[in-house]
């Protein structure tokens, strides 16, 4: 069995809104509801869903950006939910995160050298031509010219800023990296060679990842498991082949069917789904997807929430659904 290197339990993330003259709290948004996920040593963990369904703060989370309301967080063993100061120095050096966007993760006024060699400074690498060494073999590593470290950030392409995230991010030899929608804001051929150049770093590098992404294509061509995240609740999480293939959860289907297929001869089943997103400032009572769903039933769904529970076919298939899981579970729709 492979050993777990990430372990939430429970994880919850909830922002005050302040308002009035005396900016007293006034709601609450529910960023993040209740996540308990293990991400295993070596492999890559897709986490997809809609825009605002809590994704980022996830991910933040975990690189400890933000310390959860409640829940925790263990790394290599370790509770690392609560520390700070220094003693998140050890920590930092292990876990790494690379930003969405490209431009504004870099300092405009520093040259790209500069940025990546910074964390070498801080984590103590004294050794001033050790530290432009290692920042060459990375540019190099990441397929960038080692002369490159002299421009600033304006001066290169999407695509190249996000190898300069890459070696940032790297540099460190770290053990588990959050991609945060690493390709979002790139060219769909550009899109492309980073994915690649991702897979191919972490198979070199030994790393472990979490690869948070909208576009479930993308996160089909780079994960081992995929889990669909809606309103800051996991509700399926699986192998890859199998989530494609079988995909349990009525969101999770409608997801599938929006992905284009590059065939004009062929069609996909087309599962349109009802109405916005609800707020994470009031979310609905039971199961979050109810009132956005085709199968859904009064009485239960709109009542009683679910639990992640195992496919009954499959132990590592779990999702969050009354009417897909258990001995009188429904059928899946077929998607493709």
């Amino acid at each position: 069995m492979t050993e777990p290197l990430v372990v939430m339990d429970g994880l919850t993330m909830q922002f005050p809104v302040r308002g009035g003259m005396f900016q007293r709290q006034i709601a609450t948004v529910n960023a993040v509801a209740g996540v308990s996920l293990t991400i295993n040593r070596g492999e890559t963990l897709g986490l997809v869903g809609e825009s605002g369904c809590g994704k980022t703060t996830l991910g933040r989370m975990l690189v400890r950006l933000l310390e959860p309301t409640e829940g925790t967080i263990t790394f290599d063993g370790e509770d690392i939910t609560h520390l700070s100061g220094k003693q998140l120095k050890p920590f930092r050096k292990r876990v790494q995160i690379v930003f969405q966007d490209p431009f504004s993760s870099l300092d405009p006024r520093s040259q790209v050298g500069s940025s990546i060699m910074e964390g070498l400074r801080i984590h103590g690498v004294k050794d001033k031509d050790e530290r432009h060494q290692r920042v060459a073999e990375m540019l190099d590593l990441v397929g960038l010219d080692p002369s490159h470290a002299q421009r600033f950030p304006h001066e290169f392409s999407g695509g190249q800023r996000q190898r300069i995230g890459l070696a940032r991010a790297l540099i460190l030899k770290p053990d588990f990296v959050v991609a945060d929608e690493p390709v979002s804001a790139l060219d769909v051929s550009v899109q492309a060679q980073v994915l690649n150049l991702l897979k191919d770093l972490k198979a070199e590098l030994n790393l472990t990842l979490l690869f948070v992404a909208h576009n479930l294509a993308v996160v089909e061509h780079v994960s081992d498991r995929v889990a669909v995240m809606y309103l800051g609740q996991i509700v399926e999480i699986t192998e890859r082949e199998r989530l494609y293939s079988t995909p349990l959860h009525p969101y999770t289907e409608a997801l599938l069917s929006a992905i284009p297929i590059p065939d004009p001869g062929r069609t996909r089943n087309r599962f349109t789904l009802q109405g916005e997103v609800p707020s994470p400032l009031d979310p609905p009572s039971g199961c979050y997807f109810h009132p956005r769903c085709s199968i859904a039933q009064s009485g239960l769904c709109d009542v009683e929430q679910p639990s992640l529970l195992r496919s009954v076919d499959s132990e590592s298939h779990l999702a969050a659904c009354h009417l897909r899981t258990g001995p009188k579970a429904l059928p899946p729709k077929t998607v493709s």
